[in-house]
């Protein structure tokens, strides 16, 4: 770990919704030691000269496994090929400023720990194991005249496994839990890319979504929904689910009960954007192109009902292959809605209590780890830039590390 000293720098205040005055921030073995004050002797300094010190951004639904919208592609690619192509998604997803990403199906501990132990250069991995389907459901990429069992569940670029009736749901969630899943995902609601499941379609029992709650509960976690409507929406909430993934058609009673219930949404509309402008030249078929339309032109009123009713957001992106290059757009796609420092929040904060780490990551405070990014800009006057890191990402530090970029380091 390097010990150093950012001098000249502007923190966001996102309670004032304005830039700080600038200030220095110590960093010691990785961790946040002191804000304010002067730069210890001998120590390096490396001087921002006014820009915006912010922390690591944090993407709350991706899917790191997905190198191809062409789904079976990835599903029948080797492991060894998968975690390559994996460690490259990483990259760029670093690339962006993104320090932390909790991933939605797919990720194993294999690559938690390449990353843990320096062999793949990206951000810290919070994973689910694989998202729980039924049959038929909206990890179910079978063709519906295909009649094979499923064989490819627990392949890497798998994102999700099919399994049926309370026994074995319990089984499955046990083994994720013991293999490094540190919350558990349900697919409870039809799906765009999927080719069987209507996106109204209410997926599971609810005795099959109460077991995957007691057993996530009883590891002192959570279960994460794939839902869109409204009926799915508030059947979750009422089962205990705690994060809910898209949200597109929730209603504005739906989403208080959420409120009050301790939830937290993640929307994840630039998805649907790429989708739009591009899937149906990558192979999207036409039944799949009806359900974008459906949730897209959602998606900005469902950003106002769960503004208004109170319900905590975090960042997320959901864009697989292809439509990675769209990931900045979630920011335009936001603020047509959101304040910015309501998106600050999401995308640091928000982000960091969905993945259980308060306090070690999402904030620039003392005790907590050194991911910062560093940006050209105001992004509490215009939090755009953040979705340009080619234009305006200066540097980005992991544990006190300059990871990507430069910073000038002061005399």
């Amino acid at each position: 770990m390097t010990d150093i000293a950012l001098i000249n720098a502007r923190l966001p205040d996102l309670d004032a919704e304005s830039l700080g005055a600038p200030t220095t921030v110590v960093v010691r073995n990785g961790r946040v030691a002191e804000i304010g004050g002067a730069a210890p002797e001998g120590m390096p300094r490396y001087d921002l000269a006014g820009r915006t010190l912010m922390p690591g951004l944090i993407d709350c639904h991706f899917h790191v496994v997905a190198h191809s919208l062409d789904l079976w592609s990835n599903v029948t690619a080797p492991d060894s090929l998968a975690a390559l192509r994996a460690a490259k998604i990483m990259q760029g997803l670093l690339d962006a400023g993104f320090t932390t990403v909790r991933d939605l199906g797919g990720a194993d501990i294999g690559l938690v720990r390449g990353v843990e132990e320096g062999l793949i250069d990206g951000p810290d991995l919070v994973i689910c194991g694989k998202g729980l389907s039924m049959t038929g459901g909206h990890c179910d990429l079978r063709a519906r005249t295909d009649i094979r069992p499923d064989a490819m569940g627990w392949r890497l670029a798998n994102m999700g496994v099919l399994v049926d009736g309370v026994d074995d749901v319990r089984r499955a969630c046990r083994k994720m839990l013991k293999e490094g899943a540190r919350f558990i995902k349900v697919m409870a609601n039809g799906g765009v890319a999927s080719p069987n499941d209507p996106i109204d379609s209410l997926q599971y029992s609810d005795d099959e979504i109460r077991v995957m709650v007691e057993e996530a509960g009883n590891a002192g976690t959570y279960v994460s929904a794939h839902t869109y409507s409204d009926a799915s929406i508030r059947r979750c909430v009422k089962l205990g689910v705690k994060s809910l993934e898209h949200c597109n058609l929730i209603g504005a009673e739906t989403a208080a009960m959420a409120a009050e219930a301790g939830c937290t949404a993640v929307p994840t509309l630039a998805a649907y954007e790429g989708l739009k402008f591009e899937g149906a030249a990558l192979g999207l078929g036409p039944a799949e192109q009806a359900k974008v339309d459906i949730v897209r032109d959602k998606g900005l009123e469902s950003l106002q009902i769960m503004r208004d009713a109170g319900l905590p957001m975090a960042f997320g992106t959901d864009l697989l292959g292809q439509l990675r290059k769209y990931g900045g757009l979630e920011f335009d796609l936001l603020a047509k809605v959101l304040s910015p420092a309501a998106i600050l929040r999401s995308v640091t904060e928000i982000g960091a209590r969905l993945c259980r780490l308060e306090g070690e990551v999402g904030v620039v405070a003392k005790g907590a780890r050194a991911n910062f990014v560093v940006v050209d800009g105001d992004p509490l006057a215009d939090v755009t830039l953040l979705g340009r890191p080619a234009e305006t990402l200066r540097a980005v530090l992991k544990d006190g590390r300059i990871v990507r970029g430069a910073l000038a380091e002061a005399a």
